[in-house]
C-alpha cells in the first residue's frame, strides 16, 4: 500500500503530464462574468450555465449594468437553472455590492469576496483561484469525493476539512492546477455512482480501487 506522500505525488505527476493546463468549463470573459456563473453553477451543470449566461452577459455585461436590474428582470434570463428565484436575489444583491463596495470590481481577498451575496466559501476559492491564480482550494462534491476515493483525503467528513488537508499536501504553485484536475476527475471518470476506474489513470495509486470499492467517509450534510 502505497503512503500519502506517494500517493500525492503519483496522482501529481499523472494529471501533470496529462493535463499540464486544467480550465474551468465554466464560460465568461471578465472576473464579474466568471463570479455570475460560479453562483449560477450551484447544484447545476456548467452545460445549462453556459446555456443561460449568454443572452444573461449580453443583458448586463457589467456588474453595474445587473445592479440597475431588479431581481425580478435578472429571473427571466436564469429561470431554467435551479433555484432561480434564490440566484436571481443573490446576483441582484451581488452585483449592487461590487458596485457599491468594490467599485465594481471583484475583490481578491477571501474575506471580502464571502462578504457578497450568493458566495461561500467554496465560491470565493474558485475566484481567487481561477482569477487571481492563489493557491485556493474549492471543494464542490467531485473534489470531496474524488480525494477521499483515491486516498489523499482520510477521514475528512466536510468541505473545509478536505481542503486543509490537500492544501498541506499539494505544493501552492499547483493548487489552482489542482482543483480542476479533481473536478473534471469526478466528472468524467470517478463519477459518483459508477467511477471507471478501467479508463483512470491514477488507479494504480487510488485506495478505492485497490480496496475494491470501498467508501470510507460521506460529507455530513
Amino acid at each position: 500500500m502505497m503512503t500519502v506522500k506517494e500517493r500525492y505525488a503519483r496522482c501529481i505527476e499523472w494529471f501533470e503530464s496529462n493535463n499540464p493546463l486544467p480550465q474551468t468549463e465554466l464560460h465568461y470573459e471578465s472576473p464579474y462574468q466568471l463570479l455570475v456563473a460560479v453562483i449560477l453553477s450551484a447544484q447545476c451543470t456548467d452545460k445549462r450555465v453556459n446555456m443561460i449566461t449568454p443572452a444573461l452577459f449580453e443583458a448586463y455585461p457589467t456588474a453595474a449594468d445587473m445592479a440597475a436590474a431588479t431581481q425580478e428582470e435578472i429571473f427571466e434570463y436564469i429561470k431554467s437553472c435551479s433555484y432561480p428565484n434564490n440566484k436571481a436575489r443573490n446576483l441582484a444583491g451581488a452585483a449592487r455590492m461590487l458596485v457599491d463596495e468594490f467599485g465594481g470590481e471583484v475583490p481578491g481577498e477571501l474575506d471580502q469576496l464571502v462578504k457578497i451575496p450568493g458566495v461561500g466559501r467554496k465560491t470565493a476559492n474558485v475566484m481567487l483561484s481561477v482569477v487571481f491564480d492563489k493557491a485556493a482550494m474549492a471543494v464542490d462534491t467531485h473534489v470531496f469525493r474524488v480525494s477521499d476515493r483515491i486516498g489523499l483525503t482520510t477521514g475528512c467528513t466536510t468541505p473545509l476539512a478536505t481542503e486543509k488537508a490537500l492544501m498541506r499536501h499539494i505544493p501552492a504553485d499547483i493548487i489552482p492546477k489542482a482543483h480542476h484536475w479533481l473536478i473534471l476527475h469526478g466528472r468524467y471518470i470517478c463519477k459518483a455512482r459508477r467511477p471507471d476506474c478501467l479508463n483512470c489513470g491514477v488507479r494504480d495509486a487510488c485506495r478505492y480501487y485497490q480496496t475494491g470499492g470501498k467508501v470510507t467517509n460521506k460529507p455530513k450534510r
